[in-house]
């Protein structure tokens, strides 16, 4: 093993046996972290010599671009070698077809495949999710996907998320770790140096040491960049311009990249005899990515943008060259018009690709120098510009920017665009949390168009027209304009609108009591995934899983998050996703998972704390379960859900955030303080869209001792109750699996060994205020012995953690850090730390490793 590979041999050991296993049919991840210098590029490379001869290789690295390349190591390491991953790569990628083609690459028959990418802290979106989805077939696959990353540094969702895919028995962390002492001076001894400072310097860490060796100082160098800027001036004149060159471009260089840039490798045959740029298949490249950034880093801002224009210049001149990295250059030349030229078709081309993070950024590349381009231009880059802020919950910016367009296509005359832009407006001002402009907008639209002759554009805004009337209590008027609106889009061969208006007309129904508007639903889903249109099937599937909590179809919701969650972290497309997530917090709370409910509530809440509309899924929920556990922080969290749901102006609105706060007040014993949310749901319940509202109202009142009747058309889970008839009532809602609603309508039987029952149930789940209520209720019967709440968990948990703080502190007694914690739990690092945090303060312990020990001792955990 070379002196690169030093107190490496377990984890190489590793790498080569995975490459076993997959030839034996059971495929692997194989994660080799570690911070900056660590070594893990050279441990790959050791590791695919092993194995060379026996394994089909795909090799792909990630840049450190200003925006990275959609599927852009995805793409190198295709075109190395060609085959159906090459072809789906090629033109304008669809997502659907490269994932297609990356299995068949996996599932070669002839010899187990690897899949290296390297550096994926700097990976696309696009290629991110095309990761999650090969991990999770890779029980099936005879290949190895190997994926290093820096593990010091922050990671984005998307990597997150792939991580958290990458769990169980298929994947293996290999983290590396630094040097020993013992290492670093053998090392030192081997290159004939004696240098004792060498390893307080480095601390062990491999690059460093290499570049201090190296350096032609005799005095131990201060930092990494004084060892590398010291071999740097050793070298001629020449070699230094054309290190400087390099300097600027991320990763590797092309051979064809260095003749355009150098006239060939000669100016650098000195650095490669030197150790200091290597010639690896995918091109030239620094030893190191450190070194790289030194040196680049180290030079005036006009010689390093001098150097990036002459990059731009041969990108330029390349026929198919990569837009990314084109605009990556051009803006560090400050060359706007290259920009402007090329950052559109980049940002159009990540998009189409489901990589809205990486258009977003072009398109601000873009935005930045837009006063340069003629106003249609201006125009239409601007709406573009908005969608992406709106895939990205960004919706007030995504209402101003549509506003801008709007103006400028005004202004020009040109009526089929401002109207278009007019539905940009629109959809983001709605999930801004604006309905008045929301309306105003879409009518606009619509009235404008008229008169064009532009069928599908008129389809476009009566679709969204017909949208904003279901979500404003508008819903007889929905349905109407919903059926013109899909006349005209079937008239003029628009399936996507068709799609729309199936969602919109399924949900319409749904709120009016019509089941069968799932019917409506589910054909939106199928026929917008047949289209691909990625945004319209993550919208039938938020809209679908609401649809499913109101029809209290609780298994049927479940499979829609599984599958509607998993299909938007595919296609990036995060709102919905957090639409759905957030059903899913409502599903735990229904099902009495109030702890687990509180915690995803916290974890969506803090990730997005200016969420628009998608607030109402969120607040009135967490409010809720706080006001079930008894936590004094409900109030706050209730005021603010309402104070939301009043600017919302709509019952999908009012009625979780009103009846969140009614049911906060009765347990509490002060129906008053709801009395603002009484009389307005009173009144925006009257008609059938509110009826499922309306009967929760009613029956929160009679709890709290308001006389109250039920009413034609009450659900009958709330109906019985109404009527008096508790053991109706039970059994609603033991079929419905509600356990909650369950004990409160056994609370209401007057026999104690019901009440009881409620009793235990509610302890169960944490639900404290209202076991408070249930105990107040067994004293009235006459019960003098009541169970006190239970304390059970003082006597194995002493230190009386939560189960989700006794899970986390298990994991921390196995060593994982935060991040890996969040990984494995797949929630926020924000939220792990928050647990820690907590088990730290109940446990009276200082430290971590001072909590694993106490833990240990009260048996809390092995070990």
């Amino acid at each position: 093993m070379g002196a690169g590979l030093v107190e490496r041999d377990a984890e190489l050991e590793a790498l080569v046996a995975s490459v076993g296993a997959a030839a034996a049919g059971e495929g692997s991840a194989m994660l080799v972290l570690g911070e900056a210098g660590i070594g893990k590029t050279s441990l790959i490379r050791e590791f695919l010599r092993s194995v060379e001869g026996d394994v089909h290789v795909l090799m792909g690295i990630c840049d450190d671009l200003l925006t990275p390349r959609t599927f852009g190591p995805l793409r190198d390491a295709a075109a190395a070698v060609g085959g159906p991953l090459a072809a789906a790569l090629s033109g304008e990628p669809d997502r659907e077809n490269v994932y297609r083609a990356l299995l068949d690459e996996l599932s070669r028959s002839d010899a187990p495949t690897i899949l290296v990418v390297e550096d994926i802290h700097w990976a696309d979106d696009a290629t991110l999710d095309a990761l999650r989805f090969a991990a999770r077939r890779l029980e099936r696959l005879r290949a190895v996907v190997v994926l290093s990353y820096r593990d010091d540094e922050f990671q984005a969702d998307h990597l997150r998320q792939l991580l958290g895919a990458l769990s169980g028995s298929t994947v293996r962390r290999l983290a590396l770790h630094r040097l020993s002492e013992n290492a670093v001076t053998r090392l030192t001894q081997a290159a004939g140096a004696e240098r004792p400072a060498i390893y307080t310097t480095t601390q062990g860490n491999p690059f460093f040491v290499s570049e201090v060796l190296s350096s032609p100082t005799t005095d131990v160098p201060a930092t990494v960049v004084d060892a590398v800027l010291a071999r740097v001036h050793q070298l001629m004149p020449a070699t230094q311009v054309a290190l400087d060159q390099l300097a600027v471009v991320p990763s590797h260089a092309e051979g064809w990249l260095v003749t355009a840039l150098l006239g060939g490798t000669g100016p650098l045959a000195e650095a490669e005899q030197r150790g200091m740029v290597e010639l690896r298949p995918e091109g030239l490249t620094f030893r190191h990515e450190l070194a790289r950034h030194a040196l680049e880093r180290s030079m005036p801002v006009s010689r390093r943008m001098a150097f990036n224009r002459a990059v731009m210049v041969a990108l330029l001149e390349r026929d198919h060259a990569d837009l990314s990295r084109i605009v990556h250059h051009a803006v560090a030349a400050g060359e706007i018009p290259v920009i402007l030229s090329h950052g559109p078709r980049a940002a159009r081309e990540a998009a189409q690709a489901g990589a809205h993070s990486q258009a977003l950024a072009h398109y601000e590349h873009v935005v930045a120098h837009i006063d340069a381009l003629p106003s249609d231009a201006q125009a239409r880059i601007l709406v573009e510009y908005a969608w992406q802020l709106y895939a990205a919950y960004r919706f007030i910016e995504a209402v101003e920017v549509a506003e801008r367009a709007a103006g400028r296509w005004d202004l020009i005359g040109d009526r089929v665009a401002y109207g278009e832009a007019l539905v940009a407006v629109s959809r983001s001002a709605y999930m801004a949390d604006r309905p008045g402009p929301a309306r105003a907008a879409i009518e606009e639209a619509v009235r404008v168009l008229a008169d064009t002759g532009n069928t599908a554009a008129q389809a476009y805004a009566q679709a969204y027209h017909g949208a904003v009337l279901s979500l404003t209590d508008q819903l007889e008027a929905a349905l109407e304009q919903l059926a013109l609106a899909r006349e005209l889009a079937e008239r003029s061969n628009r399936p996507d609108l068709v799609a729309l208006c199936l969602d919109y007309v399924g949900w319409t129904r749904v709120a009016l009591g019509d089941e069968l508007g799932v019917d409506d639903l589910r054909a939106s889903l199928e026929l917008a995934m047949s289209i691909t249109h990625y945004e319209y099937v993550a919208r039938a599937y938020t809209n679908l899983g609401e649809a499913f909590y109101h029809l209290r179809d609780h298994d049927a919701l479940q499979r829609c998050i599984a599958d509607g969650v998993q299909y938007c972290t595919d296609h990036d497309l995060p709102a919905h996703a957090y639409s759905l997530r957030a059903h899913s917090a409502q599903l735990m709370m229904v099902r009495g998972d109030l702890e687990g409910s509180e915690e995803l509530l916290r974890d969506l809440v803090a990730g997005v704390p200016d969420a628009g509309q998608l607030a109402r899924l969120t607040l009135p929920t967490l409010g809720r379960v706080l006001a079930r556990r008894g936590s004094p922080e409900a109030e706050q969290v209730l005021d603010r859900a309402w104070e939301i749901a009043l600017r919302g102006d709509a019952l999908l609105s009012l009625a979780p955030a009103g009846l969140a706060r009614i049911e906060w007040a009765w347990l509490t014993g002060d129906v008053d303080r709801a009395h603002p949310q009484i009389d307005v749901l009173l009144d925006r319940t009257a008609q059938a869209g509110g009826f499922r509202c309306r009967g929760e109202l009613l029956r929160y009142l009679a709890r709290a001792g308001v006389p109250v009747e039920p009413f034609t058309g009450c659900p009958e889970e709330w109906a019985a109750g109404l009527r008096g008839d508790w053991r109706a009532a039970v059994a609603e809602w033991e079929r419905i699996g509600d356990p909650y609603e369950r004990a409160l309508e056994l609370a209401e039987s007057g026999e104690v060994t019901f009440t009881l029952e409620a009793l235990e149930v509610l302890d169960g789940m944490g639900a404290s205020a209202a076991a408070k209520v249930v105990r107040q209720r067994l004293r009235e019967l006459g019960v003098t012995r009541i169970p006190r709440p239970r304390r059970a968990v003082a006597v194995a948990n002493p230190s009386k953690l939560t189960d989700r703080q006794l899970e986390v502190l298990a994991l921390l007694a196995e060593g994982l850090t935060n991040a890996e914690i969040a990984d494995r739990l797949v929630v926020s690092t924000r939220t792990v730390d928050h647990h820690v945090s907590a088990i730290l303060t109940r446990m009276g312990a200082a430290t971590r490793r001072e909590a694993v020990r106490m833990a240990s001792d009260l048996r809390l955990v092995s070990g």
